[in-house]
């Protein structure tokens, strides 16, 4: 049984600068900081002299104590050594915080398969019993210094909120083995006059994020976990007791266009700022997108893993029992909650989006979600086109690749994309790496460097496309017009039993052209590009021809399927220059696809 779980309500003027909170029966403890568990050794912290303020407990709801995981490899074990020594990236590791201000115990225990028991928010005064006591932290903390959620006394490892902001210049760091879950209760997210969030609907803009922040200088650290509990049954609006927020995102696909987007909330939105940090923390069963910026100049996200669903959700393999999971096709499921879930059935749950940012470091990370693992969007900008983005030594599984779009009216100029490895396990609508884009949202996309990766069982290992979806004739007459992107040392391998061999593995390369109008793709290098077998076309239903208006250069190094490109070329406004001069090794691939470094992922199990 563990010990009574207090309610506080406090202003945050009371709370102390330096403090660690605990939850035993009769009172509230703030102790002086600096410790909390970690998987990871951790730097010594300031702290203060310790404050005692008075609680009134309530029950505490049972639960049965998780059994003890596993400690994760240290994350510098997950990556070869001379991955590890880029040169380029000496001295732009972040660091843990320097300084706590807090140090907030944990009251809750997840179960034995890492979640929270349903009866603990079972009763909607208890859906984010940590809400308030973790926004009173962080808006108690200095500038430059973070909140640490650590265990509690007795083993506790959880947290259960809602909605929370982060303070400009303060931090959040969750410690090793402890995780922060979301509330599954809509209305804790709903945007006042907005479009019900939990619901599909015409339009997106009804939830909150569980996290959100308008950064100077601050960040999410830790090798803790955020867990968005996008399989958990809903437990207020329309859907209560009858779906997941998975099962209303499934809705986007059967439910027509009423229903054509879903408010579900975000994990983490990062907002109109400067500066801003992710480091070693873990994402999982978001919602929706897991991390998306907007109007950000400088965003580092580094050694972290992205995982959805996990294990809890899912099944081993993913090998889920017919009609456990999401409808994606067919009559819409209004009523019937989903018991487990795929990577193709978890929609639009992107694992990190850049958008309308400048000057991101996206590094060492690992993403397994059921949409975009990567997607660089750049949209109503006030700041120009996005500039200054590398991409380098990340690893994708499942996900539908790595992308640039489908937003890109305000432009992209200057991308770099380095060491890249993407298992599409032979998932539908799977990528490599894509432009994608269309007449109701297109821009300029320039100086888009590829170097760098080895992919496997993916449908469309390369694709560049103004016509996304087969979308045309828009009357927002935002015209795509992309150009000068290099691909060099692109591996595609061909895999024993994948549906995506050969010429079943697509190739995409179409430009812009309307009655009036065209903007052809152009400097379009191949170099050093080398598929394990000849690659076929993707197929369109509309008049827009694949390949066409595009002008590709082949070399200096190999292109393994020239003739597939040649026998295109001279059609549709499609041409080939044949520069290639040297027979440069096929990019190595030995070492890039590895399981997902995390016990809790459904295709590392047997």
């Amino acid at each position: 049984m563990l010990p009574s779980r207090p309610f506080l309500i406090t202003p945050s003027s009371l709370l102390p600068r330096c403090a660690v909170v605990a939850w035993p029966a009769a009172a509230l403890l703030l102790a002086a900081c600096g410790g909390g568990a970690g998987a990871v050794a951790e730097p010594p912290v300031s702290v203060a002299p310790p404050v005692v303020l008075p609680a009134t407990p309530v029950p505490a709801t049972p639960t049965t104590p998780t059994t003890p995981t596993t400690t994760a490899p240290a994350p510098a074990s997950w990556w070869p050594a001379a991955a590890r020594a880029d040169a380029a990236l000496a001295g732009q590791e972040p660091a843990l915080p320097a300084t706590v201000c807090a140090s907030v115990a944990a009251g809750l225990i997840r179960n034995s398969i890492g979640l929270l028991d349903d009866a603990i928010d079972a009763a909607s005064r208890e859906s984010q019993p940590d809400a308030a006591r973790l926004q009173a932290a962080l808006d108690a903390c200095p500038a430059g210094q973070a909140v640490k959620l650590v265990a509690g006394s007795a083993g506790q490892n959880a947290f259960l909120s809602g909605p929370l902001t982060l303070p400009p210049a303060v931090s959040l760091w969750i410690a090793g083995g402890v995780t922060l879950f979301a509330s599954r209760r809509p209305s804790d997210y709903q945007i006042a006059g907005k479009n019900a969030c939990g619901e599909a609907s015409t339009s997106d803009n009804g939830c909150q994020a569980l996290l959100t922040t308008s950064p100077k200088g601050n960040g999410l650290y830790g090798d803790g976990v955020i867990d968005g509990r996008g399989g958990a049954v809903l437990t207020s609006g329309a859907y209560a007791g009858k779906l997941s927020w998975w099962d209303v995102g499934a809705l986007t696909k059967t439910g027509g266009s009423s229903m054509a987007s879903q408010n579900n909330p975000r994990l983490l939105q990062v907002n109109n700022g400067s500066g801003f940090t992710v480091y070693r923390m873990s994402l999982h069963n978001a919602p929706k997108f897991h991390l998306v910026s907007s109007g950000v100049d400088g965003l580092t996200v580094w050694d972290s893993r992205i995982l959805t669903p996990t294990l809890a959700y899912s099944a081993a393999g993913h090998a889920c029992p017919a009609g456990s999971t999401p409808a994606v096709s067919g009559s819409p499921n209004l009523s019937t909650p989903s018991t487990c879930f795929t990577p193709e059935t978890v929609k639009n749950t992107d694992g990190i989006d850049p958008g309308q940012s400048t000057n991101v470091l996206i590094a060492y990370n690992h993403i397994s979600t059921g949409d975009d693992g990567i997607a660089v969007k750049s949209h109503n900008s006030k700041s120009g086109p996005v500039t200054g983005m590398r991409i380098w030594h990340n690893r994708m599984y499942f996900t539908h690749g790595m992308s640039i779009g489908s937003e890109t009216d305000s432009g992209v100029d200057g991308v770099s994309i380095r060491d890249l490895a993407i298992d599409g396990y032979d998932m539908s609508a799977t990528s490599g790496v894509r432009i994608k884009t269309d007449d109701s949202r297109g821009g300029k996309v320039a100086n888009v460097s590829v170097d760098g990766v080895c992919a496997r069982r993916v449908q469309q290992p390369i694709a560049i496309d103004s016509y996304y979806g087969d979308a045309a004739d828009s009357k927002n007459a935002l015209l795509p017009d992309i150009h000068d992107i290099t691909v060099r040392n692109f591996r595609y391998l061909d895999t024993p039993d994948s549906r995506f061999n050969g010429a079943k593995a697509l190739l995409l390369l179409r430009g812009y052209q309307s009655a009036t109008q065209r903007y052809p793709l152009y400097n379009i290098v191949f170099d050093n590009v080398v598929f394990d077998s000849q690659p076929g076309w993707v197929s369109t239903k509309i008049a827009q021809a694949v390949p066409s208006n595009a002008a590709l250069v082949m070399g200096p190094g190999p292109v393994s399927f020239a003739s597939v490109l040649a026998g295109a070329a001279g059609q549709n406004q499609f041409s080939v220059q044949d520069q290639r001069s040297s027979a440069a090794p096929a990019y190595d691939c030995s070492t890039a696809f590895v399981p997902f470094p995390s016990s809790n992922a459904p295709m590392s199990q047997p």
